[in-house]
């Protein structure tokens, strides 16, 4: 049994600090945000950025501590402040119904648009219009499982360091650079001087995604644009687009949901460049 006294305390300035971080405003402010579970914070403890750790504080219950002791252990090199805290604490800061034990304080990771453009990628996600926070978490996993090289969020779209877009991404926010508030002109700009075709993911498209690998256009840097959960892209999105493009329904479902449609398309477009790289 651990002392109480080395527990910290519910009215510590660092639990204030951490509790501030699910609201926007704060997480703005001091351009930090939340990690919880053993998945997320093991991967924010091993990630950096310009040589300055990402995990700055981590908060563990006692048995989470012993169940995950490599994480603690990480933690502690990558210099991050370590506090063991009993679960109403944890609670208290965290932002799910039944925390795992684990949550950290971690710093922004966003990239400069301009460098996403400078490392020329060859397969990117745009989330233009993207509202909600787990949808947006989950399509940044789409995109890392599918080896794209960078996400762009857009003005228009729901902030990356939501709690639930930190947890759908289960980790992917730490393993490719992310591009955010950035207007959807200047991206589609931006991505076409950099060699990229635009191509806009729609269900009502003119271009089946089928007839567009069998033409081979897929091969090539792609950048995809996906929409607003509910109604899409709008028309002035659309008309940026070198192509629009729906996933082909051959059953009876009505439509696929945002983050299954972003699934296939990007695992379309890698399967398509790796073919061309002669690397199927």
């Amino acid at each position: 049994m651990v002392p109480a006294s080395e527990l910290i305390s519910p009215k510590s300035s660092r639990v204030v600090a951490a509790r501030r971080l699910g609201k926007r405003n704060f997480r703005t402010k001091d351009r930090l945000f939340l990690a919880e579970g053993p998945q997320a914070v093991r991967e924010a403890a091993g990630h950096s950025t310009g040589g300055e750790a990402t995990l700055v504080e981590l908060f563990a219950t006692v048995d989470a501590a012993e169940r995950y002791a490599g994480i603690i252990d990480a933690a502690h090199k990558a210099g991050a402040r370590v506090h063991l805290a009993d679960e109403t604490v944890i609670a208290d800061i965290s932002t799910t119904v039944t925390p795992q034990g684990l949550v950290g304080v971690c710093r922004f990771l966003d990239t400069p648009f301009e460098q996403v453009l400078a490392a020329k990628p060859k397969l990117v996600a745009v989330l233009a219009h993207v509202r909600d926070p787990g949808n947006a978490g989950t399509v940044l996993r789409c995109a890392d499982a599918a080896g794209a090289d960078a996400v762009v969020l857009t003005d228009a779209s729901v902030d990356l360091y939501n709690p639930k877009s930190v947890r759908a991404s289960v980790g992917s926010h730490f393993h490719l650079p992310v591009a955010v508030g950035v207007p959807v002109e200047e991206a589609v700009q931006g991505l076409k001087d950099a060699g990229v075709r635009i191509v806009a993911a729609d269900g009502a498209g003119e271009d089946d995604l089928d007839d567009e690998l069998d033409k081979g256009t897929m091969g090539g840097p792609t950048a995809w644009i996906f929409g607003n959960e509910a109604w899409g892209l709008p028309e002035e999105t659309r008309a940026l687009a070198d192509a629009v493009v729906r996933v082909p329904i051959h059953g009876k479902a009505e439509s696929l949901n945002l983050a299954t449609a972003a699934a296939v398309c990007l695992y379309a477009s890698a399967r398509a460049q790796r073919r061309g790289a002669g690397q199927a």
